[in-house]
C-alpha cells in the first residue's frame, strides 16, 4: 500500500505544470519507483531561474543522511554542498540509497540493478526539470555515475563530474577500467591533490581522462586543487581532503562554472 501512494504522489507531481510553477514548489523529498517494492528517495531542490540540473550522487553506502525538519543530514561532500550548488542556480536532485538496500558497494554500483535505477531517477528528473540533466558522483558516486553514463548511451545526459573518482584497479567498477571510450559527453574530474584515500590516488586520476578518447578535449579536463584546511578522521571521509573540507564552495564554484560553459539542453 504505501508502494502504491508515492507511486501516486509522484504521478501528481509530475503531473503539475513544468516551470515556472513546479520551480516555486519547496525543497521536498520525492519517491521515485524503480522495481517491485523499491523506490529511490531524491532530495529535489528546484529553483526557478536555473540554468542547469545536477543529479548528485553521494559516496560510502548511498545514504544522504536522515532527515532532520525534511532536509538530508549526511556529512557527505556533494550533500552538504547542496545549498552552494542550488544558489548557482542549479536545479539540484540529491539522490539517496534505495529502500531496499542496505549499503550500495562497488560491484552493486557498477551493475545493471542500479544502472536501471537511475536511469528512472534521471527519467523523472529530466521531466520535472525540463532539462537534460548532470551526473555529479563523488567517492563511490564516481563508479555510479561513470557506469550509468555508459549505460545510458549519450543522449540522457548533458555530462558527467566525477570528484575523488575510485582509480584503484582491485576496486569493482573503479572509473578507469570501465568502458570510457563509449562516452562522447563532456566530462569533468575534480580531485584533490592530496587526498589520502587508497582507492583515489592522485597519481592516477589522468588515467579517466586518457580513456576519454571519444571526447573531444574541450569537453574533457582534469581539475586538480590543493585547497582547503582542518582535515580530520578517515582519509577516505567526508571530512577529509577526499571530501574537499574547508573548500566545499570553491569547489562547487569550479564545477558550476565548468557546467555553465558546456551548457544544458532539454
Amino acid at each position: 500500500m504505501n508502494q502504491i501512494i508515492r507511486t501516486l504522489s509522484l504521478l501528481l507531481w509530475m503531473a503539475l505544470p513544468s516551470s515556472p510553477a513546479l520551480a516555486r514548489s519547496p525543497d521536498s523529498v520525492i519517491d521515485i519507483p524503480v522495481r517491485q517494492q523499491a523506490s529511490v528517495p531524491v532530495f529535489w531542490m528546484p529553483r526557478p531561474d536555473a540554468v542547469a540540473t545536477v543529479i548528485v550522487l553521494p559516496g560510502g553506502g548511498g545514504s544522504f543522511g536522515k532527515l532532520v525538519d525534511g532536509v538530508p543530514t549526511g556529512g557527505n561532500f556533494l550533500v552538504r554542498s547542496r545549498d552552494d550548488f542550488a544558489a548557482r542556480k542549479l536545479n539540484v536532485a540529491v539522490v539517496g540509497r534505495p529502500s531496499d538496500s542496505a549499503d550500495l558497494d562497488y560491484a552493486y554500483r557498477a551493475g545493471s540493478e542500479h544502472t536501471g535505477d537511475l536511469q528512472k531517477v534521471v527519467a523523472t528528473i529530466r521531466q520535472l526539470s525540463g532539462q537534460r540533466p548532470w551526473l555529479i558522483g563523488t567517492s563511490r558516486g564516481t563508479v555510479s555515475a561513470t557506469a550509468a553514463a555508459i549505460a545510458f548511451g549519450n543522449e540522457q545526459l548533458a555530462g558527467i563530474v566525477l570528484s575523488s573518482s575510485i582509480v584503484n584497479v582491485a576496486k569493482p567498477g573503479n572509473v578507469p577500467a570501465q568502458d570510457l571510450s563509449a562516452l562522447r559527453i563532456p566530462v569533468l574530474v575534480l580531485h584533490h591533490a592530496r587526498d589520502a584515500c587508497r582507492q583515489c590516488d592522485p597519481a592516477q586520476a589522468h588515467r579517466i581522462i586518457d580513456g576519454l578518447v571519444h571526447v573531444a578535449a574541450s569537453d574533457k579536463q582534469l581539475m586538480m586543487v590543493d585547497g582547503g584546511s582542518n582535515p580530520s578522521g578517515d582519509t577516505c571521509g567526508a571530512q577529509h581532503w577526499h571530501g574537499y573540507i574547508g573548500m566545499e564552495k570553491e569547489a562547487v564554484d569550479m564545477i558550476a562554472d565548468w557546467i555553465n560553459a558546456h551548457g544544458s539542453k532539454p
